[in-house]
């Protein structure tokens, strides 16, 4: 952000505030009449705060100054530290980091922790260069983590880049680097494989913090994975998840992208005597409509208060918490001697923003920006990363010449997956889809193997009328595809692909609907806007030809379905592959005679 990394500590600096604490000299700028939500001691109490530069330099009786530059008044609202996204995705929300700021700060959000991982498997070091250059001279304070798994399940899956013990250590010899990228190849960790073994000891050897995804571990595996050196973790599933984790000495990330886990989380919760200092808050990931529209960890907040949460309880997780594991001692608390990282609040409950101080500078006001952020100066980099010819119908029909049957393996549910296994007829020498399957295929995009696509078929992902094509697919990034019927299938992928990247619906042999991401075929730099009015448009046109059941069968599940790191089978580009055994799989299955397809009888 503008004005730093500024040195606290300096001298000058901080002659200004003691002399301004003691009424030597007036302060920059007086905010009165608030009341202050101290997550320190859980008080509420009418304060009055006079900062000086970007530092907070005294908290004091109502009333008791007058003498200031500027003098703000608050009376009647509430005064917070900014808050801190302990663990975010930027490119979850389709937007460059300039116009994901231009959103969020004016919903009270100063700081957070980036981790690119989807940048870094698209376009490898040179892309993490990129998305540093990207944060700089903005409103809202990035702390960028070095991506861990790119790919996320080596062997198993093919990303734009490969990141090993010695990509980590340069990444954290750079000084804006704060640490270690969610761990997500969990098998990698527990069997002290490499690359996972050498990652995360150049995580630990640097100092800096080691995050985790840990999606399932519990018993001995989670025991190991934290022994590792693992520090983290944000994959919460449930309340009684969420107390063993923090037994076990994790710092949790509670996200809120998975609202559906919060009420348990909170009565979970309950059951504690105090709020761990442990627990932060994060978004994790948010779509651009949500975004705009319900905001990132304002919404967070609000959702967590609306379940049963103490108001200062969530903000304290959200500032104080979150200030403490991240290091960043100057954040977190309104007090002297700290940051001026402030937000006014005329609503506690509700999380309505007014104002927003960033560094002692007023950044938002009224739900807007105070200050226009420029474009940076390599915005249009990385639009050439779908390297692909276009696609026709046959790409996506599997051909099994001579029989009248095959016996195939199935992927079952989107989440929590597991193995299944069909018979399905064959006509003409082509496989017929039967009515409750979906064709999933996985194409390679960077160039580094030949892009031929790789069909799985999934169960219980209801009925579809149509095909979706996008190029989020986690977290290799590969143009992946979902659908019945092969022309639609094919239409939507040639839009995602002459688009440079995005997401694309496709029924009748015709597109439905585009969302171009021309960056990295992750990100668009058009306004915040104007890009959750085109994914709200494609979203509603999978809506239509999608059997969605929240909370398991849903839009979101179709960006994770390649996830290979995840327990259980997952469709890539190399393969039908088990995130548990690390096994690969093709989709023909072998009967007990040995047979793939089944013989003519």
């Amino acid at each position: 952000m503008p004005n730093e990394p500024q040195d606290l500590h300096s001298p000058e600096l901080r002659d200004r505030a003691v002399k301004a604490a003691l009424g030597l000299q007036p302060f920059d700028v007086l905010i009165t009449g608030g009341t202050l939500v101290d997550v320190a001691t859980s008080e509420m109490r009418q304060v009055d705060i006079g900062l000086v530069g970007p530092l907070i330099a005294s908290v004091h009786a109502p009333a008791s100054r007058n003498d200031a530059v500027e003098i703000v008044d608050a009376s009647g609202r509430f005064l917070t530290p900014g808050f801190i996204d302990t663990h975010m995705h930027v490119e979850s929300s389709m937007i460059t980091p300039r116009r994901y700021a231009e959103i969020v700060v004016p919903q009270g959000t100063t700081t957070v922790c980036w981790d690119p991982h989807e940048v870094g498997n698209v376009a490898g070091l040179d892309g993490i260069r990129w998305a540093l250059e990207e944060t700089k001279q903005l409103p809202l304070r990035f702390l960028t983590l070095a991506p861990s798994c790119v790919p996320s399940a080596p062997g198993l899956e093919l990303a734009g880049a490969e990141f090993r013990s010695g990509e980590m250590a340069t990444m954290l010899s750079w000084p804006e680097i704060s640490g270690v990228a969610e761990v997500m190849n969990m098998r990698g960790v527990l069997e002290r494989s490499e690359p996972m073994r050498g990652v995360v000891e150049a995580g630990l050897v640097s100092g800096k913090r080691v995050c985790g995804h840990a999606r399932g571990l519990e018993g001995a595996d989670l025991q190991a994975f934290v022994a590792a050196g693992i520090q983290s973790d944000h994959e919460i599933t449930s309340g009684e998840d969420l107390l063993t984790k923090l037994r076990a000495g994790l710092t949790i990330e509670l996200r809120g992208s998975h609202d559906y886990v919060l009420p348990g989380v909170i009565e979970a919760l309950k059951t504690l005597p105090h709020l761990p200092q442990t627990l932060t808050i994060c978004t994790d990931d948010v779509f651009p409509d949500d975004l705009v529209n319900d905001g990132a960890m304002s919404s967070v907040l609000r959702r967590l208060i609306g379940y049963g949460m103490k108001p200062i309880d969530a903000i304290r997780a959200a500032t104080l918490n979150a200030a403490m594991w991240l290091n960043q001692y100057d954040l977190g608390l309104i007090a002297p001697g700290r940051r001026a990282d402030i937000v006014i609040l005329s609503d506690l409950e509700k999380i309505t923003v007014d104002c927003v101080y960033a560094s002692g500078r007023e950044v938002a006001k009224g739900g807007s920006l105070t200050e226009i952020i420029p474009a940076g100066s390599n915005s249009n980099a990385y639009r050439d990363t779908v390297k692909l010819g276009r696609l026709s119908a046959t790409d996506f029909e599997i051909e099994l010449p001579d029989v009248e049957e095959a016996r195939v393996n199935t992927i079952v549910s989107p989440r929590f997956t597991k193995w299944g296994e069909a018979v399905v007829a064959v006509k003409g020498g082509k496989l017929v889809l039967p009515d409750n399957m979906l064709l999933m295929a996985v194409i390679h995009r960077h160039g580094r193997q030949a892009p031929s696509p790789v069909i799985g078929i999934l169960e219980d992902w209801g009925h579809w009328s149509g095909a979706l094509a996008t190029t989020i697919s986690h977290d290799s990034h590969n143009l992946t595809v979902f659908g019945r019927d092969p022309a639609d299938m094919a239409a939507a992928a040639n839009a995602v692909i002459e688009a440079g990247g995005g997401m694309a619906t496709a029924a009748g042999g015709s597109v439905t609907a585009l969302l171009a991401l021309p960056v990295c075929g992750l990100l668009s730099d058009a306004p915040a806007n104007e890009v959750a009015e085109d994914f709200a448009r494609l979203r509603a046109e999978a809506d239509a030809i999608a059997d969605w059941m929240p909370p398991i069968r849903t839009f979101k599940a179709v960006v994770g379905a390649s996830l290979a790191c995840n327990p259980g089978p997952h469709v890539t580009d190399l393969g039908l592959a088990d995130g548990t055994t690390l096994e690969i799989r093709q989709l023909l299955a072998a009967g007990r005679d040995g047979h793939y397809p089944l013989p003519r009888p």
